[in-house]
């Protein structure tokens, strides 16, 4: 069968932008929560605005520019390029793998340049003031404080379940971007607010079930999972946006900035990048250098060591005695406040003494 025949009846078959959609979201590709959430959240929209009953094989590469342009053209360079990467890996593998008659994303919809923002980190005297104020609900101080204390993303903390926490160990173990189970670990200040927000009115602990929760029981509606349920108190999983709301009324901070904040004040205690590296668990060392921007004061610091060696001058007294040929001047003199107690009249030569009416030298 030549090309143009089998493109062809690949045109007939008639896969909808819906169905194309729902086998690339089944692929092992996108089996990371965190990925699939994004996917989803792309994909979903593209096809909605572009028809999603209508044949992908129809769709043509400049709609889909035309969508990406209405949907994020005005959002931030990272916002438009993480969702144009969506794009582009479904319909590449609309094309490659399922050999459908797909269309893709234009040459004109290029990727954006992203600018490096210098102002993610918080400095840590307003983190401690953060987490330390007393207006904050416990939930709240509580989620803030383990995402910094790990510098773990939002999204695997907000995931964690009550049965998945090792508080005598004070670690827990999430799902990372790529799939793989890793363990973040806390300190005592999570160590001491876990407990009391594990515990309910009537005084017993949750056991199972979510382990940050929204503060009312979902509608019928719009009832998530049985997982995202708390079998204790009924009510759901909280989630990513409700708690990016949550730290941006109180503090104007992004969830973000907590685990960026963290990995720079461990750069600037001078902690070896392979230990950051292993506490963020960045794979790229270029990756994890973007976090480790040192501030102010440690490059202040770092600058006392271009600076030259201070001279030591010796005093004048010293000086003296050396030219007029004072056993030991050779010698390194001691402080001015140890040898004030120590020093006696020096004879010079030919001269009298403090009984024959002559001066005496010091």
């Amino acid at each position: 069968m030549s090309a143009a025949s089998k493109i062809t009846t690949l045109r007939r078959q008639g896969v909808s932008l819906a169905a194309a959609a729902d086998a690339f979201l089944a692929t092992p590709c996108t089996a990371n929560p965190n990925t699939h959430r994004a996917y989803v959240s792309a994909i979903d929209r593209v096809a909605a605005l572009l028809g999603r009953d209508r044949p992908l094989a129809d769709v043509t590469d400049i709609e889909i520019g035309t969508a990406l342009t209405e949907l994020w053209g005005a959002s931030a360079p990272a916002t438009w390029n993480r969702n144009r990467a969506a794009i582009t890996s479904w319909l590449t593998w609309c094309q490659t793998k399922k050999h459908w008659a797909a269309p893709s994303v234009p040459a004109d919809a290029e990727r954006r340049k992203e600018s490096a923002d210098e102002t993610r980190a918080v400095a840590k005297t307003t983190i401690h003031r953060l987490l330390s104020r007393r207006d904050i609900p416990l939930r709240e101080k509580t989620l803030w404080r383990i995402l910094y204390e790990t510098a773990a993303r939002a999204a695997e903390i907000l995931a964690l379940n009550v049965e998945d926490l090792d508080l005598e160990h004070r670690r827990a173990p999430v799902r990372s971007k790529g799939g793989a189970i890793e363990w973040v670990y806390w300190d005592s200040g999570t160590a001491h607010l876990l407990p009391r927000l594990l515990r309910l009115p009537d005084g017993s602990t949750r056991t199972h079930g979510p382990l940050f929760l929204s503060a009312r029981r979902p509608v019928p509606a719009r009832r998530p999972a049985a997982a995202d349920i708390c079998p204790h108190t009924g009510r759901a999983r909280l989630g990513y946006d409700r708690a990016r709301v949550l730290l941006d009324k109180y503090a104007w901070l992004d969830l973000h900035q907590l685990r960026h904040s963290a990995a720079t004040h461990l750069g600037e205690a001078e902690v070896p990048l392979q230990l950051i590296m292993g506490k963020t668990r960045h794979q790229n060392p270029r990756t994890a250098m973007r976090y480790v921007e040192p501030g102010a004061e440690a490059i202040a610091k770092v600058t006392e060591v271009l600076a030259s060696r201070r001279r030591t001058h010796w005093s004048t007294e010293w000086r003296l005695a050396g030219a007029i040929g004072v056993p030991g001047h050779h010698q390194r003199p001691r402080p001015w406040c140890a040898r004030r107690a120590v020093l006696r009249p020096v004879r010079l030569p030919g001269s009298t003494g403090p009984g024959d009416g002559g001066p005496s030298q010091r």
